[in-house]
């Protein structure tokens, strides 16, 4: 696998994957250009080798094909403006039009590839399908878009000399753009971009290189989104600060009374088995002691500190309580490895946002003693960015899903075709 860094690209045409999946107004502008930002490095390097750059990326869900809400014309001046050149946009991602346009591509210019996810082939399923389609018919599209799926893979590939991945936010996806296309690359002419190559560094930092004590916080609101993960980080971590809307299974499974908060009846069982398997790998499993209980879920709900496990009838846990919030800072001033996935409470509503900021603070604290954080999943991230936290950590990653899935144990395919 060949390293960027090392890499001259110099007369080379280069298709870059990136994750340029960026939020959009109702007016069509761009409401956080985060993501765009992140795979800049990755792009100004190879202008600035005077590699010819074609970037390629998803944006939103087309549902039946080509959609102009979705269209990359509508990011294509801001990522102009931020590459510092004059992107030329492509008719589509493919055809012939597209490839006249790469191969006329001269050194330091740029083109804009349509949304990949307008074709069906990319994701490799059917899109468009009618609700009330047949098993039959619905087995025949999707056979009809793997058939075709391997010529648009190709149609990609013949786009560029070389390949770089640096959309780590769709690492977890075998799609045609970002794992597929890389079997048309050899070795020396496929790469990580330097976002990617970060984020699989901060996966591996977490997973193989972790000093101790070694806390993860996981929050959010269901403990069956989180079981895998938990019980992958079972074997890892010396802390597990179990947090959010997962609080009150584990206190309903322990005989507690939650009121009307947020509650998984089915997964008691798996909150016993988490607490045997946390008792048995030695792992000191952390829960709130107390939690702030509104009347209701809405930002101005009438509120009170209530135990976690004795919550009144008419109220649901919506925050971490005074204790909670210096039991869980006690603990993460401990560690020297943080990795903070979800947050601990409904921290939208500034009323209830004291003990995910508390947390953020806290694990700010501890970086700036000396220890390595990871904070990553959409909440966290919004979260330590609310609270304009996120310089003060290790390392903020852009992957949602595909860090879950890493730090569930799972290959990434989008990272596994680059370096097999």
């Amino acid at each position: 696998m060949a390293k960027i860094q090392n890499y001259n690209f110099g007369g080379k045409r280069v298709f870059v994957r990136v994750d340029f999946n960026v939020p959009l107004d109702d007016n069509l502008q761009i409401t956080d250009d985060t993501r765009i930002r992140a795979a800049l490095p990755t792009l100004k390097k190879i202008l600035g080798d005077g590699g010819r750059l074609i970037i390629a990326s998803h944006l939103g869900r087309p549902k039946t094909g080509a959609d102009p809400k979705l269209s990359m014309k509508n990011i294509l001046s801001h990522v102009s403006e931020l590459l510092g050149v004059d992107v030329k946009l492509a008719p589509d991602c493919v055809g012939e039009e597209t490839k006249r346009m790469a191969m006329e591509l001269k050194d330091g210019e740029a083109l804009l590839l349509e949304n990949l996810r307008f074709h069906a082939e990319e994701q490799g399923k059917p899109m468009g399908l009618p609700k009330d389609a047949s098993d039959e018919e619905t087995a025949a599209a999707k056979k009809a878009v793997k058939a075709s799926q391997k010529g648009f893979v190709k149609e990609l590939a013949d786009l560029a000399e070389v390949y770089v991945n640096d959309a780590f936010g769709t690492a977890h996806r075998a799609h045609a753009s970002t794992a597929l296309i890389a079997d048309y690359f050899d070795k020396e002419h496929k790469m990580f971009g330097y976002l990617m190559q970060k984020e699989v560094n901060a996966v591996d930092e977490i997973l193989n290189n972790a000093k101790h004590p070694f806390t993860a916080i996981l929050g959010g609101s269901k403990v069956s989104t989180k079981i895998d993960v938990i019980m992958n980080l079972l074997g890892k971590v010396d802390n597990l600060i179990l947090t959010g809307g997962m609080t009150y299974t584990f206190m309903k499974s322990r005989g507690g009374k939650v009121g009307k908060s947020l509650l998984e009846e089915d997964k008691l069982d798996v909150a016993r088995e988490i607490e045997e398997t946390a008792k048995k790998n030695g792992v000191r499993l952390v829960l709130g002691t107390d939690c702030v209980a509104a009347t209701d879920f809405a930002p101005d709900a009438d509120s009170k500190v209530v135990p976690c496990n004795d919550i009144p009838d008419d109220r649901e846990g919506l925050d971490i309580g005074p204790k909670t919030i210096e039991l869980f800072r006690e603990v993460i001033l401990e560690s020297k490895t943080i990795l903070w996935n979800g947050p601990a409470g409904v921290f939208e509503f500034d009323k209830f946002g004291k003990g995910t900021e508390a947390v953020a603070k806290a694990v700010a604290e501890a970086t700036k003693g000396g220890a390595y954080s990871l904070v990553g999943g959409g909440d966290s991230v919004a979260a330590i960015n609310k609270y304009h936290l996120a310089d003060e950590v290790s390392y903020v990653s852009t992957g949602g899903g595909a860090l879950i899935e890493a730090i569930e144990g799972k290959t990434l395919p989008g990272i596994a075709a680059i370096e097999k």
